[in-house]
């Protein structure tokens, strides 16, 4: 009996309409494992409603969260941090309090942030390793700085091949074109879902894309254009 497939899918931020077209894409088995890279909140419209849709999916498939920077500062504010708040509001913040009828940490539901505590800051399956962010070429993933993981950009810094040999997966910065960033030994899946991008899913091992835009149309491969 053939494996199940291993599909990690790009920054979601609060596009739910998004998640769920490519979600129905993919169609979940329960031998597969789908790897989210994180940046589940702020910028889109429905935050809320991206946490719940993720939380029903574990009933289908092996789902493996990945914290992002967004994510890390609303858990922040959530447990107590309120400094942060007009900081974070311009950050894509004010979208989340809205999914949340302008009450951000009163109305975020217990089930969220158990959710978000959950998740990991990097996964790594035999050929492949999960980053939300960036990582540090010469180091293994448990050594890594929790401030790459999280919070570096390609922009400021493309790492090198990673010294396990395997291919990494990131997300974070965002690609505005729209097209998967592709250096051979990583790939960037953060086809800036929340503008005028793409969500997009890759099964790592076979290279197949999922992609829909934040109103949910699918992209149709062939052509890289909108239905």
């Amino acid at each position: 009996m053939a494996e199940g497939r291993t599909i990690a899918v790009g920054d979601i931020h609060g596009c739910l309409a998004a998640l769920r077209a490519v979600l129905e894409a993919i169609s979940p088995r329960s031998d597969d494992t789908i790897i989210t890279l994180g940046d589940y909140v702020d910028r889109g419209p429905e935050s809320r409603g991206v946490l719940d849709e993720l939380i029903a999916i574990r009933s289908r498939c092996r789902l493996i969260p990945l914290l992002g920077n967004h994510d890390e500062m609303f858990l922040e504010i959530c447990s107590g941090q309120a400094d942060l708040f007009d900081q974070w509001l311009p950050f894509g913040g004010d979208a989340t309090v809205a999914s949340y009828s302008g009450r951000v940490p009163e109305e975020v539901p217990k089930a969220h942030l158990e959710f978000l505590r959950a998740c990991r800051s990097s996964y790594e399956t035999q050929r492949h390793l999960f980053v939300h962010a960036s990582y540090v070429a010469h180091l293994p993933l448990r050594r890594q700085p929790v401030e790459v993981l999280h919070w570096e950009s390609l922009n400021i810094r493309q790492p090198g091949p990673h010294c396990s040999g395997k291919t990494a997966i990131v997300g974070h910065t965002a690609q505005k074109d729209g097209e998967v960033l592709d250096l051979g030994y990583l790939k960037c899946i953060d086809t800036c879902c929340y503008g005028e991008g793409w969500l997009t899913a890759l099964d790592v091992e076979s290279g197949q894309l999922w992609q829909a835009d934040k109103i949910g149309r699918l992209r149709k491969q062939e052509g890289s254009r909108r239905d």
